[in-house]
């Protein structure tokens, strides 16, 4: 399948927002289902497109597949665990209908071009949930370690687990 990666577009900021909100509930992601106040974090994309770099996934027809949060450098305040010479992408979600065509991997591959392509940046960095294993997957097979010494909470109860990418 011919999958496009771009900047996301305004007017696709709902959409992505309810796609990415819909794949972390569809997989059990949040803790609190629907009353988790992270899906007000995933919903928003205006803001993460105005602090940051958001990519979509779209199939020939223009058709949102999903998309992604990149972050350069450790930019605040989207990153969680990217130093000054990292860069780091978040909230990678792709819609149920098109997972296993190639849109995730697509959009980790459009991360890891825009990190060499930032002066300086050394690694890429993402943090995951112990149950994103198809996401790991893709890291792994990527050539992304595991960063166990980087592992974090962001309150108690919820551990990610860290990846990186040396460049």
């Amino acid at each position: 399948m011919d999958i496009a990666i771009r900047t996301a577009l305004p007017a696709e900021y709902e959409a992505l927002g309810e796609l990415t909100a819909q794949a972390y509930l569809d997989d059990g992601h949040l803790d609190l289902n629907e009353d988790d106040d992270y899906l007000n974090v995933l919903r928003d994309v205006a803001r993460r497109a105005a602090e940051a770099e958001v990519l979509v996934a779209v199939d020939p027809r223009g058709h949102l597949l999903g998309g992604v949060t990149f972050v350069a450098s450790g930019a605040r305040p989207w990153a969680d665990v990217a130093r000054a010479d990292e860069a780091e992408f978040r909230m990678l979600a792709v819609s149920r209908e098109a997972r296993g065509r190639g849109a995730g991997e697509a959009l980790v591959r459009a991360c890891v071009e825009r990190a060499r392509a930032t002066e300086g940046c050394v690694r890429v960095m993402l943090s995951t949930q112990p149950s994103m294993r198809s996401a790991h997957r893709i890291y792994e097979r990527m050539g992304f370690v595991r960063t166990p010494e980087r592992d974090w909470e962001p309150f108690p109860g919820l551990r990610l687990l860290t990846y990186g990418l040396e460049l």
